[in-house]
């Protein structure tokens, strides 16, 4: 069944100009559909499709879409307590990386689901 068209822009670069090697693969960047800012990166692998508004904007435009919206500090946060919890500690890259490779942890799935 086809998915139905996004009504947004597409914040990733359109020809891959940017990316980097990360983990699990290649990073592309993304930026803010309002001003153009720098919003960091995306997975270029399994991504379809990626919206963002920078804090400035989104506080300028307020909530444009119908979509959960929460500032990058707030996600990051969440991550960082999971890994406290479950861990009891931060964990590097690598093991992060492996963390959601490997298994289905409410950390796992909280990193797949992005913010």
């Amino acid at each position: 069944m086809p998915t139905a068209p996004h009504i947004l822009p597409d914040s990733r670069t359109q020809d891959g100009r940017g990316a980097v090697l990360g983990p699990g693969g290649y990073w592309v960047p993304i930026y803010c559909a309002s001003c153009g800012a720098e919003g960091g990166l995306v997975p270029a692998e399994n991504m379809t499709f990626a919206f963002y508004l920078c804090n400035p904007c989104f506080a300028k435009h307020g909530a444009l879409t119908n979509v959960m919206m929460m500032p990058d500090e707030v996600f990051w946060e969440k991550v960082k307590q999971a890994q406290l919890e479950q861990y009891g500690r931060v964990l590097s890259t690598e093991e992060l990386q492996a963390v959601v490779e490997a298994d289905a942890s409410p950390l796992a799935r909280l990193i797949r689901q992005g913010r």
